[in-house]
């Protein structure tokens, strides 16, 4: 974990037994001072860390006093106290004077990991709560975890910092949005910033999870476990251990499935099929859907037991069309992906300007495709009006005035999907996992519609 910790206490066989504790769970940034009045010299230079563990009785400034410089130098560091001395007075006064939590010597490793952990969540939640007070765009410490997520959007940057913030905990997090906006991007860079970043992060589309294939694709069998089990498989949970399991579309997975998940996120307990030893997996779960769980939950077909747990935090990406101002820098990224390794040759006006004016019910993953389409069409030059689907390219480019053509002449969005599908399909020369990747949808889902247009 990255936080920053000071422990100021002038008996170093202390000092050093509370470093150990905090350093073997997982905490790096430990800096120990057995002089308080240089850890007050570190504050009032602007010294900034998340948490500060003082003992009350030293020599020369006792801790309260440090405490108080602490809270005017630094008020967004959180300060736990730490003495041999068990009174509620001391505590009351600690408290009133700023402190989050008073420890009492000898202080359990338990106890110390708590009283941080819950130091830090605190630090968390005021720190989301200020981004909101900001009118200015918040600044990111890993900017580079979230630079696939394209945007000059105030508002994107407001939830990717509040996702970063999240980030240092194991908080479940749950991610709401349309299709395509971009959440399996946040969950990613989620994982990217925390301490579970050197370890496996795994998508998991639930929606294409049968009754029959959950308990193995999740707990993994023994070879012999059951008809066909020719071998050992590993699981997705064994698989992830002190990783960061992500759950698409958890909205669909089945009612009778939900239960079985939900044992596992209560005491991280599973069972391989096949055997009968519980295993352990320490798993940070960031689930995602574009369905609505409360409404779900009414209808009786989503547990509401699963959905508390799951919702530790909620982060919500607003579809492409409420960001707009985005389009023209996914248009550029875009078109930098797909024409490498050849340099981009552009994009001209008169296509951006059709682009800017559709709504996409696809999100960015409809945009990207629309691009990639372009891309091919275009063979090395500017994409115009012509290279776009059929519905763009038959709009005048400008309307009266010089503004592009509104909406009420595009086809309906049924017929613009099965053009666009079979002309994809087309350029894959009929692959269909191909084609599946380019449109951003499972096979599954291509084969239903290409049964439904009745091609082969």
């Amino acid at each position: 974990m990255d936080e920053n910790i000071i422990i100021v206490d002038d008996d170093r066989n202390f000092l050093e037994s509370i470093r150990r504790g905090l350093a073997t769970s997982g905490f790096q940034n430990i800096m120990m001072e057995s002089d308080p009045r240089k850890a007050a010299s570190l504050f009032e230079k602007g010294g900034t860390f998340d948490i500060a563990l003082l003992d009350i009785t030293m020599p020369g400034m006792n801790g309260i006093e440090l405490l108080e410089i602490i809270r005017q130098s630094s008020p967004a560091t959180e300060c736990i106290m730490v003495t041999v001395l068990d009174e509620a007075q001391i505590a009351v006064n600690c408290i009133k004077k700023g402190a989050y939590d008073y420890l009492v010597k000898p202080v359990s490793k338990e106890n110390l990991v708590l009283s941080v952990n819950r130091a830090l969540e605190r630090k968390r939640l005021q720190d989301i709560l200020e981004i909101g007070k900001k009118t200015s765009q918040p600044a990111l410490n890993n900017a580079a975890a979230f630079a696939p997520i394209v945007t000059g959007s105030s508002e994107i940057y407001r939830i990717m910092k509040e996702a970063e913030l999240h980030s240092r905990s194991d908080v479940p997090i749950l991610i709401t949005g349309e299709s395509g906006t971009g959440k399996e991007l946040l969950a990613h860079a989620i994982h990217a910033t925390s301490s579970r970043a050197k370890f496996p992060f795994t998508p998991v589309n639930m929606a294409a999870l049968t009754a029959t294939l959950f308990e193995s694709e999740f707990f993994g069998h023994c070879k012999g476990a059951f008809t066909g089990a020719e071998k050992d498989r590993t699981g997705y949970l064994e698989f992830t251990n002190w990783g960061t399991l992500f759950l698409d579309e958890i909205g669909n997975l089945p009612l009778e499935l939900q239960g079985k998940l939900l044992r596992f996120l209560q005491n991280g307990e599973f069972i391989k099929v096949g055997t009968s030893t519980p295993r352990k997996a320490d798993i940070r779960i960031i689930a995602a859907t574009n369905t609505n769980l409360e409404r779900m939950m009414a209808k009786k077909m989503f547990r509401k037991d699963l959905y508390y747990r799951l919702r530790g935090s909620q982060l919500h990406l607003p579809p492409l069309k409420a960001r707009k101002d985005d389009i023209p820098l996914l248009v550029d990224r875009f078109l930098e992906e797909f024409y490498r390794p050849a340099k981009s040759c552009g994009i001209k006006e008169e296509a951006l300007s059709l682009l800017m004016d559709y709504d996409y019910p696809g999100n960015i993953r409809e945009l990207r495709s629309i691009i990639h389409s372009a891309v091919n069409l275009a063979q090395g030059k500017p994409i115009s009006a012509k290279h776009l689907p059929k519905p763009f390219a038959d709009q005048n480019p400008t309307a009266e005035g010089g503004r592009p053509a509104g909406l009420s002449r595009f086809a309906p969005l049924e017929d613009m999907e099965k053009e666009y599908i079979l002309k994809v399909y087309g350029a894959m020369q009929k692959n269909k996992l191909k084609t599946a990747r380019v449109l951003g949808i499972v096979s599954n889902t291509l084969r239903r519609k290409l049964e439904i247009y009745g091609v082969e």
